[in-house]
């Protein structure tokens, strides 16, 4: 099947029996860093990986050169669901020829980065976001659902937005 998607079996295998074992091993800091070039266009930087231009549409006063904020935390999330798809049909032994994850969200930005609609106690950000996955492959459609819902539930995107995170925040002047 020459439109397989496929991941290192064995290494999967191995990352699993090692969490089972360790659980402490799955439990990183991440870390990124953005610097502001000129506007509302910023570039993020992970790792030693080539920088990602995060920036606003016209509406909100950008250039339209990338998206947005929120739209760059629904392509995680969609993201996330995909690498969780494949690696629970791989650990069942089901090939997937196709994977598709639709990410839709409902978002309240009038408060206008704190510069806007303001009131005490006002919820901003996603209200409501839609997931719709679409999936090939070689088994039937009670083990691709089971995949889905697996790889749903255990999502560490998907809890990070379903879940109460602490945020916490320092400056520095300089």
């Amino acid at each position: 099947m020459s439109d397989a998607l496929v991941i290192d079996a064995e290494g999967l295998d191995k990352l699993s029996c090692n969490a089972k074992a360790n659980p402490e091993t799955g439990k990183k800091t991440l870390k990124a860093k953005t610097v502001c070039e000129t506007g509302f266009r910023n570039m993020t930087y992970v790792r030693d990986l080539a920088p990602m231009l995060v920036g606003e549409p016209p509406a909100l006063l950008g250039d339209d050169s990338a998206p947005n904020p929120s739209e760059t935390a629904l392509a995680a999330l969609g993201s996330c669901v995909s690498v969780g798809l494949l690696a629970n049909a791989t650990h069942r032994g089901v090939t997937l020829t196709k994977i598709e994850v639709e990410m839709e969200g409902d978002i309240d930005i009038s408060a206008v980065w704190g510069v806007g609609d303001t009131p005490e106690g006002k919820r901003l950000g996603f209200s409501a976001v839609r997931c719709k996955v679409t999936l090939a492959g070689d088994a039937d459609e009670a083990t691709l659902k089971e995949i889905h819902d697996n790889a749903i539930a255990w999502s560490p995107v998907v809890n990070t937005f379903s879940n109460p995170v602490s945020v916490g925040s320092t400056l520095s002047i300089g």
